[in-house]
């Protein structure tokens, strides 16, 4: 077909569809796009892939349960010159008063139960005389200590209040790495604040602080003094943890803080409401991680006891200095910290099976846990 009669072939149905696409602009301008302006993004969903735009919802349902704490105690100091050699036989007198100041310290905490008890740490509220809680509604009250459990940093307390809000307990066993998470507190004591961040690791220990039971959410959301004892909340506003520590010597946040697992925080607050105090099992024994060689040499994996205490439970169930621990319980052990865990959790009294591997051979020890010693009486 020659050239030319091809474009009049064709010309008929591009003049119409060129008309028809004049009208439906004319009939329907919204269809025009600005010819200058590249086209826009899609808005992020509102949940999914790209996150919620906004955490208010997460932060408006856990804020009414964190609460401001702040405590107060008598401190006596001697007087400025009491060891001067001049006036040293002014005050080396029984008679003679000494200063009497008021320090305050202040700290965060969470409600989780309708009937008034609070989780804090236990550094938060240390030596006080006097504690007050202020309600994020504005209530202000006298709190009670109930009891504190020194070796997982944690404290209750008890307030007399009605129409409490009680937090939401998440679930810190299936947090993971680069989750979503909110810190709530009274940093610095400027009021109740919120910081954001993410997971950035689970299990951590070996930080060499004061807690005897390590077993840290770290996260970078920023943590700082007057955060201690608030909550760690997922993006749902489920309580993850209770802020506790910060990793930097001026004390302030520097990327990496930590918080107790909730989970372990409520174990403590059960045994203390029921027991006054928190009572874990104890061996009485020292080990340690078989190394990858000790592991090819003895042919097995399990924890190694360095040392056994003198009339301790491991003491009478036989347990020697090179015995290799498999198993505890019919669980096998990997290191002894998961070791230490295990047994903290058995109640005194109960036996407790080991599965130990003393010069190739395999033997089966029971011992019947004891009380572990507090973090001030051992030794």
């Amino acid at each position: 077909m020659p050239v030319q009669r091809l474009f009049s072939f064709l010309g008929w149905p591009v003049t119409a569809g060129l008309l028809v696409a004049v009208l439906l602009l004319l009939l329907f301008p919204g269809l025009r796009q600005n010819s200058d302006s590249a086209p826009s993004s899609p808005a992020p969903a509102a949940s999914g892939n790209w996150g919620p735009v906004s955490y208010s919802d997460a932060v408006n349902k856990a804020a009414p349960s964190v609460v401001n704490i702040y405590t107060t105690k008598l401190v006596k100091r001697r007087y400025r010159y009491s060891d001067h050699p001049l006036y040293r036989h002014l005050f080396n007198n029984a008679n003679t008063p000494q200063q009497v100041r008021m320090q305050s310290t202040l700290g965060s905490g969470v409600i989780v139960s309708k009937d008034g008890h609070i989780l804090t740490n236990n550094h938060v509220i240390s030596g006080a005389d006097e504690i007050i809680v202020l309600l994020h509604d504005g209530r202000e009250t006298a709190a009670t200590l109930v009891g504190t459990d020194p070796d997982n940093d944690i404290a209750v307390l008890k307030i007399e209040l009605e129409n409490l809000t009680a937090i939401t307990m998440g679930e810190p066993v299936k947090a993971q790495v680069g989750d979503v998470v909110l810190a709530i507190g009274n940093p610095f004591g400027v009021g109740q604040s919120v910081s954001l961040g993410i997971i950035s690791a689970t299990g951590r220990y070996g930080l060499r602080t004061n807690n005897e039971y390590e077993n840290y959410i770290q996260t970078d959301a920023a943590i700082n003094p007057g955060n201690s004892g608030g909550a760690l909340i997922d993006a749902r506003g489920n309580l993850l943890g209770i802020s506790t520590a910060v990793l930097d010597e001026t004390d302030s946040s520097a990327g990496i803080s930590f918080a107790i697992p909730a989970d372990s925080a409520m174990k403590s607050l059960e045994q203390i409401v029921q027991h006054g105090s928190v009572v874990r099992g104890w061996l009485g024994l020292d080990a340690n991680q078989l190394s990858p060689e000790g592991m090819k040499r003895y042919g097995t994996a399990g924890i190694i006891v360095m040392a056994v205490l003198e009339g301790s439970p491991a003491d009478r169930a036989n347990l020697k200095p090179g015995d290799i621990i498999t198993h505890i319980n019919n669980q096998s052990v990997a290191d002894a910290r998961q070791g230490l865990f295990l047994v903290a959790d058995i109640t005194p009294g109960s036996e407790v099976n080991l599965r130990v591997v003393r010069e190739g051979e395999t033997l089966e020890l029971v011992a019947i846990a004891g009380v572990r010693p507090s973090a001030r009486t051992r030794t």
